[in-house]
Formats: C-alpha cells, structure tokens, sequence
C-alpha cells in the first residue's frame, strides 16, 4: 500500500527539482541558432539576392524593348500665326479666336532591339555576374564569421561557468577553514589573527564568485547577441570541450592549401578581379559605335471609331566622334579598379596564410598549456591537502594554509583559461580553413 504513494511522492520530487534546473544550451543547439536568426547573416542573405536582381537589371538592354501609349486629348483649334511660318499678309486672314473644342485619340505601340555595341551590354551583364558570386562568397565569409563568434562566445561562456564553479569550491574550503580555526582559537591554540586571516579570506572567496557569476550572466549576454536572439539568459551552457580538428596536426603547407581553395574571401576577391576586367571591356566598348533596330505602329483620329493607322521602322547606327575624352578617362578609372582588386586578392591570400600558421601554432601551444595546467592543478591540489593536514594536527599556520589554498584556486583557474584557450585555437583554426 505505500509503494504507490512512495512512487508518485518520488516522481513529484523529481519533476519539481527538474523545473527548478535552468534550460540547457548545447554548441550545436547555438550555432543553429545563429543560422536562423543572427541579422549579420540575414543581412548578406539580401546583399546576395539584390546582386542576383542586378544580374538580370543587366541583363534586361539584351532583350526587345516593347512599350505602349495611348492619350486622349481634347483641343481647340485656333490658328496662331508666329515669325517665319506664313508671309505676313497671307496668315492675317487664318487667325482665329473660337472655344471650339475637338477630340483626339492617339494609340501607339513600339519596339526596339539593341543589335550590337561592341559588347559592352554583354560585359557589363557579365561583370554583374562576376560581382553576383562574388557576393555569395561574401556571405559564406559573414557565415563563418558569425560561427567563429558564437563558438568563441560559447566556449568563453563555458569557462565562465567554470570559474564560478571553482569560486564555489574555494568558498566552500575557505568557510571550512575558518570553522576549524575558530575552533582553534577558541581552544587556544592558534591566535586570534590566525581567525582574522581566516575571515578575510573567506570575504575574498564570497567576492570572487560574485565576480564570476556576474562575468558568466555577461558572458551568456553576449552569447545571445552572437546568436542574433533576443532572449533571457536563464540557461546554462552544457558542459562540453572543442574537439580535435581533423587535420590539425598535419604539416602547415597542406592546411594552407586547403585554406587557399576553401576560404570564401579568396574566392570573392578572384570573382571581384574578374568583374573589373569584364567593366574595362564593357567601357572600352564605347570607343565603337552603337546598331539598333526600332519600330512603332500609331493608331490616332479625331473619334474612336475612325482612326488612322500608321507604320514606320527605323535603323539606327550611333557614332560617338567626341565625348571630351570621358570614356577614355572611364576606361582608366576601370583599368585602376583592377589594380585595387588585384591587390586585394594578394592581401588576402596573405592573410589567410597568416590566419593558418597563426590558428596553428595556438593550438599546438594550447594543448601543451593545458597539459602543464593539469600538472599545476594535481600538485596544488596534492599542496592543499598536505597543508590542511599540518593545520589540522597543529603543525601548519594559517598562512601556509592560505597560501596553499590560493596556489590551488589559481591553478585551477589556469586549467579553465587552458581548456578555452585551447577551444577558442581551434575555433580560429575552423575559421582559418574554411570550414564551418
């Protein structure tokens, strides 16, 4: 009879300790995030499609140009002599001054087709087209960008959260202290500055995990705005470390490599090289002359229902002869445009080799740290033990015990910073390849 009542007393106790643990935020569950809602992305997600609209608004003088009028438009008719239209003593009798008014119906429909211009519609329609790509480029750059962010801001979050947790435990260790020395104390046998010491180092522990908690709420803040999230930070990260990267070991030539032909901002900055190559074609275009073709039909009299039709086509060929040199000037203005793009595709080909060689030597001095870091943490640790020991039997005086304790919190706070130096090299080491 009481096992049911056990159960449901059990089963209530866990659903209430569970609604009272704050939600938790995996790496994944982050970056997926920031896919959706980071506004940087969302933002190079529209540069991406106006350049696409440009394409076709490029594209468009290649095509007929067909348009279509109609008017109406009632009128007088007065006749209205002026200089040079009729001898003077011919029009004196044509002049009028009547409210008469007469209707007019006008229809119109015309055509015309850019025959050749030298290509430079087609280049500029291609320069569009280079620029276009380019820009995708640029989104996946902001892609990875806005990744890099959430994983440096996750991880910083994540040590964060470990820093209040060894504030905790030294608190915890600093408030055992000072109960074994006012025991003391009270005894006689440690002196009553030994119980000063020990009350101040109890305040600097409860101002050390204020200091953290306050630090890892921040650190969840700006995890948030990393994820473009407008949310409270009632959650906590999930206690999870950066794993190797594939390849992060293999010789620095091959990671450049693969950067050279993964990194988005070389691509966009070959793609931009190409667009301005096709511009100074285009421009020089301009030198020869323009053929178009054009039609038109008309349909217009004084009443709807009687309206004359007409037709005409003509074929027109534009010589520019002087133009006071602009599109000689724009051609040097276009020729200097490749120069800048060419150089900047050299900077950032430079750039991603110091990215690599950078991202990887931080990760190889990082994983030695962390190594010398566990080490510092097992002798501090072994230090603190051997420290409350002596104190305990009398040996130890309240300032070796604290000097200890202080030696073990340091070095796990080193561990800490270690263990997110190491996670944020590899995330650079992410970004520096390529990769997302």
């Amino acid at each position: 009879m009481m096992r049911p009542a056990i159960a449901i007393v059990a089963t209530v106790a866990v659903s209430a300790f569970a609604a009272d643990q704050p939600r938790v935020l995996t790496l994944a569950e982050a970056l997926a995030t920031a896919r959706e809602h980071q506004p940087q992305l969302q933002q190079a997600q529209a540069n991406t499609q106006a350049a696409l609209a440009r394409v076709d608004e490029a594209f468009a003088p290649l095509l007929p140009q067909v348009g279509g009028t109609a008017s109406y438009a009632p009128t007088t008719a007065n006749y209205q002599t002026h200089p040079g239209a009729l001898p003077g003593q011919a029009s004196t009798g044509f002049t009028t001054n009547s409210w008469s008014v007469y209707n007019y119906f006008s229809l119109g429909l015309s055509a015309s087709q850019l025959l050749y211009d030298f290509k430079q519609t087609t280049s500029k329609w291609h320069a569009s087209q280079a620029s276009a790509s380019s820009q995708r480029d640029t989104e996946k750059s902001t892609l990875q960008q806005v990744l890099f962010n959430v994983r440096n801001l996750y991880f910083q979050a994540r040590a964060d959260k470990e820093l209040v947790t060894v504030a905790r435990e030294t608190l915890a260790d600093q408030q055992k202290h000072l109960e074994q020395t006012q025991g003391f104390v009270d005894v006689g046998t440690q002196p009553e500055i030994a119980l000063a010491q020990s009350k101040t180092n109890v305040a600097n522990a409860q101002v050390q995990l204020i200091t953290a908690e306050n630090n890892y709420a921040v650190a969840r803040a700006q995890l948030n705005q990393a994820m473009g999230v407008e949310q409270p930070i009632d959650y906590d990260v999930a206690d999870e470390t950066a794993p190797p990267v594939e390849g992060e070991d293999a010789p620095g030539d091959a990671l450049v490599q693969e950067a050279l032909q993964a990194r988005p901002e070389i691509a966009a900055a070959s793609e931009q090289v190409r667009a301005q190559e096709l511009t100074v074609r285009s421009i020089e275009g301009g030198y020869g002359p323009t053929l178009g073709l054009s039609t038109g039909f008309t349909d217009a009299g004084e009443t709807a229902n009687s309206l004359v039709w007409d037709w005409s086509a003509a074929l027109t060929l534009t010589v520019p002869v002087f133009q006071g040199g602009l599109t000689r000037s724009q051609v040097r203005e276009a020729i200097a445009n490749v120069a800048a793009a060419r150089a900047q595709l050299a900077t950032a080909r430079q750039q991603v080799l110091l990215d690599v060689e950078q991202a990887r030597l931080s990760v190889r001095a990082a994983r030695t740290a962390l190594d010398a870091a566990g080490e510092a943490l097992i002798n501090a640790t072994d230090q603190l033990h051997l420290a409350e020991g002596r104190y305990e039997v009398g040996l130890g005086s309240i300032i070796e015990l604290s000097d200890a304790q202080l030696a073990m919190t340091t070095a796990a706070q080193q561990r800490v910073q270690a263990e997110y130096n190491l996670a944020q090299a590899r995330a650079s080491l992410l970004k520096a390849l390529g990769r997302e």
